[in-house]
């Protein structure tokens, strides 16, 4: 994915227009959502919960109740095709050609890229072989890979409900993001020369950090030879860069990579797909990965997020039946488990409604 300008802080009660069309657009070169920023004056503040997780997360009766209609198979095929259908009827709503963008990745010659790609001998963890998002193969299928560019829109939209548009909603959810990343790399450190996006899916996060960080070099990794497949081939279509992106077939937890590698290490939406054993590892891997003053950022559901906290029991009995460590997740002391694997300076801002970025650095 390609932006057209640099992002900087942003608000929802920000000035919007600024002449550019902030609606997502086809490009018949590169096929990628194509969406101009405007900058405004803050990151936004969103607004906690009571609480520090959901009700329908941990040991509560409505979580249990919630676990038990999930774990009975009828109704969890039902569950599984509720959730899909939301997400592309989200789409649909709001002009995201779901079935079109899936139907030319899947009519493409994405398929070469998988020998280049993959790794053959990459081993999948146990969790990495679940169901996740309604599709029985998980991460490891074509039809993942080919909706996941359009998934990715669809969930930001639901993100952002007050934005005009789907490419308003991109602006304000990616820049907060990157916004918060160069503030505490600032801070407590300096130049970005090497960047991995880890858990990189079809590399929609990966394109934004290399635009926003034009000078360094990014480097895109993933479980899913499927995923970066994708990620290749609408890289080589798109408009070509000064640097590069380079992709890697790996398990995030030991990757393989020279240690103290990279200035800036990113997790876009991956925490909550995993158990928080395997969260552990993909910590250590990550300090032992950055250089000294480096900065790990952590992108993804905010358990305190009072919109969350307050999703009417349909909607998030839907959402924990396509995401089978989400509890876990929940319950999981990420703050703390950084502090114990050596992360200092660790802060956490809600960058939406319904995601924090969680950033930290590793001691000079």
């Amino acid at each position: 994915m390609a932006l057209c300008a640099p992002i900087q802080k942003l608000s929802p009660a920000s000035s919007l227009s600024n002449g550019n069309n902030t609606t997502p657009r086809r490009t018949r070169k590169n096929e990628t959502m194509i969406v101009r920023m405007t900058a405004s004056s803050d990151v936004a503040a969103y607004e906690e919960g009571q609480l520090e997780r959901p009700k329908w997360a941990g040991e509560t009766p409505l979580s249990r109740l919630v676990a038990a209609l999930i774990s009975f198979k009828p109704i969890y095929t039902v569950l599984k095709f509720g959730a899909r259908q939301v997400l592309i009827s989200t789409a649909e709503k709001n002009n995201i050609p779901w079935r079109e963008m899936s139907k030319e990745i899947l009519e493409s010659d994405v398929y070469k890229e998988m020998e280049s790609v993959q790794n053959p001998s990459t081993v999948y963890p146990d969790y990495y072989l679940s169901p996740f998002h309604a599709y029985d193969e998980g991460n490891l299928s074509w039809l993942a890979a080919a909706e996941a560019e359009a998934a990715d829109l669809s969930m930001t939209r639901r993100a952002i409900p007050f934005a005009s548009s789907v490419g308003e909603a991109n602006r304000i959810m990616r820049g907060n993001w990157l916004e918060t990343i160069k503030q505490h790399h600032q801070q407590y450190s300096g130049e970005i020369r090497d960047i991995l996006d880890i858990g990189c899916s079809v590399g929609v996060s990966t394109g934004f950090l290399a635009h926003y960080f034009p000078s360094a070099k990014v480097t895109g990794l993933d479980l899913s030879p499927y995923f970066l497949a994708v990620a290749q081939y609408k890289e080589k279509r798109g408009t070509p860069r000064k640097n590069p992106i380079s992709w890697i077939h790996a398990n995030g937890e030991d990757t393989g990579l020279p240690s103290k590698s990279y200035d800036l290490i990113s997790f876009s939406y991956v925490l909550h797909e995993c158990p928080e054993r395997a969260i552990i590892g993909l910590l250590r891997e990550a300090f032992r990965l950055l250089r000294h003053g480096g900065t790990i950022a952590l992108n993804d559901i905010a358990p305190k997020s009072k919109t969350l906290q307050e999703l009417s029991p349909v909607l998030f009995t839907l959402m924990k039946s396509t995401e089978p460590f989400l509890d876990e997740y929940s319950l999981t002391d990420l703050e703390g488990r950084m502090k114990e694997v050596g992360f200092a300076n660790i802060k956490s801002v809600l960058t939406d409604p319904r995601h924090r970025t969680v950033t930290a650095s590793v001691p000079h």
